[in-house]
């Protein structure tokens, strides 16, 4: 199976890297987990179950539980509640790609043990590799993804809620939905040639309406907001960490231990993306995600080296700022292959719906951040549509069937299928805080939680073991 995959990669790399020129050949991907297409063979038939895949260099428990592979029937027009008719399966295409990773797996894994014990970024070797990542420019390409995204949502194609994909990808690998697990969960969609993976992340359900609704809320304060969820002093009794310390100042090395517990879902995203590469390992892996789930997908992107394209996600720059991520240079937080869509109607993604009196704090999210890593691909709906501003817009639903149901401008006469993407210049946030180092944190370890420090530890001592290349 290896050697077929290598040379399937080897293959489709030679194709592309000859068509690196701007504008080159685009590629079609069709993915296809069931493999139910010809003779079965060990090459292309995954188990039924994959009941906790054993970590890479073999450093103790599994990190994550799989469920049961679903298998799906293919989607039939007109019988998927109130989905519109444009939603319908068609292809997602790719491109090639130039994007940036460290050189050096042991390297990599050392850089981020020297950030998690001394709160500090290390620069790394990085080199710059072609892969073949999403095409960002294709508006079908982006429409595709936001139902994949949105699918991260449903369980399988039995639910209301799922999005009608290509036949040849309703078999997914779905995370985090057994009976009794209620935090990080989505799809794990995979080619039929196992050349490309996409990871699919739910975002946040609200609360009382299902089963991660809490922990999703949890994890939303300690990213997204300035210092814990403290938004003024009603508050200081529904905070998530004990960084404040006192009128608007926080504790910096606070927060950046309350990021590493495991409780926040990055670090449970950073486990199952290794067992990812460990069953894929010459894979070209993408993230997709929504709201929460898409700015998960973006830490994990820059995290990692991969490609990203994240829906409506609140601002995650202010969390890979305090992750202490190994970086590049000189320009740490917009040299990763993350692509941001959203629109100017939905107040979460610029940072709009904050302050004592919004609806999220009314609802108890402090969505406090507004600057994102990578660039932008912003649709105006308000000046253009004439949408007025509303959380009722901050769905994958209004994506789909809304922003991305028709193209921008008229390509016909010359205009853009999809906006142009672009950096977020100058942005700033939190401007009324100050970060210093204020206190020792209380409720919060001084030291790095063993859980972590001891998976970091092994894979860093386990040079001699088989090694495997981050991506």
């Amino acid at each position: 199976m290896l050697l077929s995959t290598i040379c399937t990669v080897f293959l489709l790399a030679s194709s592309f890297i000859a068509a690196r020129a701007e504008g080159g050949d685009a590629y079609d991907l069709h993915f296809d987990l069931a493999y139910d297409y010809g003779e079965a063979t060990a090459s292309n038939v995954l188990p039924e179950t994959l009941p906790g895949i054993a970590p890479i260099h073999g450093s103790g428990e599994p990190l994550i539980i799989f469920n049961s592979r679903k298998s799906h029937s293919p989607p039939i027009l007109g019988q998927q509640g109130d989905k519109p008719e444009l939603i319908r399966p068609d292809r997602i295409r790719a491109r090639p790609m130039r994007i940036s990773r460290p050189r050096s797996n042991p390297e990599f894994q050392r850089a981020r043990l020297h950030s998690m014990r001394h709160s500090q970024n290390l620069l790394l070797d990085w080199e710059t590799i072609d892969v073949l990542g999403p095409d960002i420019e294709d508006r079908i390409t982006l429409l595709e993804l936001a139902k994949v995204t949105g699918n991260a949502y449903a369980l399988n194609i039995s639910q209301p809620n799922w999005y009608p994909l290509d036949p040849k990808w309703n078999t997914s690998i779905p995370f985090g939905w057994g009976i009794e697990e209620d935090g990080f969960r989505g799809h794990v969609f995979v080619t039929a040639d196992n050349s490309t993976v996409i990871l699919s992340i739910k975002g946040t359900t609200l609360s009382g309406a299902g089963p991660t609704a809490k922990k999703d809320r949890f994890n939303d304060n300690r990213l997204f907001s300035c210092c814990c969820g403290y938004v003024n002093w009603s508050w200081r009794m529904s905070t998530v960490c004990n960084c404040h310390s006192g009128g608007y100042r926080c504790d910096n090395q606070c927060l950046h231990e309350a990021l590493l517990e495991d409780s926040v879902f990055y670090n449970t995203g950073v486990n199952l993306y290794k067992n990812i590469t460990y069953l894929y390992p010459t894979a070209n892996i993408w993230i997709v995600g929504h709201s929460l789930g898409g700015a998960l997908a973006s830490l994990l992107g820059a995290t990692f080296g991969a490609p990203v394209v994240a829906f409506e996600s609140p601002g995650e720059r202010l969390a890979a700022e305090r992750l202490h991520l190994p970086i590049t240079v000189p320009s740490p937080y917009t040299e990763v292959s993350t692509y941001h869509v959203y629109h100017t109607a939905d107040p979460i993604p610029s940072g709009a719906c904050t302050g004592v009196h919004s609806l999220c704090a009314s609802g108890g999210y402090a969505l406090e951040t507004r600057c994102h890593l990578g660039k932008t691909i912003l649709y105006d709906t308000i000046g253009k549509l004439g949408w007025g501003a509303s959380l009722r817009k901050h769905t994958i639903k209004t994506i789909v069937t809304q922003v991305l149901n028709e193209d921008w401008e008229d390509v016909s006469a010359g205009g853009r299928a999809v906006p142009e993407a672009v950096y977020e210049e100058d942005c700033i946030e939190c401007f009324k805080w100050e970060f210093g180092d204020y206190k020792k944190p209380k409720g919060l370890s001084a030291e790095l939680p063993y859980s972590n420090e001891q998976e970091v530890l092994s894979l860093v001592s386990d040079i001699d073991g088989p090694q495997h290349d981050i991506s």
